[in-house]
């Protein structure tokens, strides 16, 4: 990269320099503009992988960029992303990383991708995952997000079973799905706490400000990834911030 971006500043000056040999000052005339655009035109022409490196080198310098705005982002909201006890969380108690799902119990890809969570917090003592739960898709996104939130608040030692219940129904939840989750986890008589409310709006604000346009996002350290990554991928990336924390 650096040596055919070098290649193609140096043509260019190459050319200014032969054009103002001269030692004047005077501006360039039209057809001197020409020519110094045709020899850069050239040198694209006979290395096309200036243009392409040139477009990796912007993509890169944008997610650094948008990297270090999201890290500003997070750090203004870290209590609320990491910290709130209104939040339901798997895995350590004192991790060493703690990621942040944004995910929807009536959301087909967080279904697929719940599971791996599941996975890395028994594989990985260290971490844990703090749960946002975003209603995007109807009514019983909302209320099963209300009853899940209700059993955190009320008997946390049961919430992760009902949560794996609702995360197992395949298709968008009815009430009546809702109800049997409840029941099968020993849970029927639970009532929905309408302070509930307060902790959805949290996390609705916390993904908006996030950038967060779909479920499920997960926040790994300082990145935010969107979709239902593999489980591989998602290891890799915990090992590498587990590293990076570590060093």
């Amino acid at each position: 990269m650096k040596k055919t971006m070098t290649m193609l500043m140096n043509t260019a000056l190459l050319a200014m320099t032969m054009l103002s040999f001269s030692g004047t000052a005077a501006p360039l005339t039209t057809e001197q503009q020409n020519q110094v655009r045709e020899l850069i035109r050239d040198t694209l022409v006979n290395n096309p992988q200036i243009l392409e490196e040139a477009v990796a080198a912007w993509q890169q310098q944008s997610a650094e960029q948008a990297g270090a705005q999201l890290g500003k982002v997070i750090e203004q909201n870290k209590d609320a992303l990491f910290n709130d006890a209104a939040s339901p969380r798997i895995g350590a108690k004192n991790a060493k990383l703690t990621l942040v799902s944004f995910t929807d119990y009536n959301c087909p890809y967080c279904k697929q991708f719940d599971p791996q969570l599941e996975k890395i917090v028994k594989k990985y003592p260290d971490v844990a995952v703090v749960i946002k739960l975003l209603p995007f898709k109807g009514e019983t996104s909302q209320s099963s997000a209300q009853y899940a939130l209700t059993l955190w608040q009320q008997n946390p030692a049961r919430f992760e079973a009902l949560h794996q219940r609702l995360m197992s129904k395949k298709g968008y939840h009815t009430e009546d799905s809702i109800a049997s989750a409840l029941k099968s986890t020993g849970n029927a008589t639970l009532k929905v706490d309408d302070k509930t409310l307060d902790e959805v709006r949290s996390s609705l604000r916390l993904a908006d400000i996030l950038g967060v346009q779909g479920t499920p996002a997960t926040l790994v350290g300082d990145q935010m990834i969107p979709g239902a990554i593999s489980y591989e991928d998602l290891e890799q990336l915990i090992k590498a911030e587990l590293a990076r924390k570590s060093s």
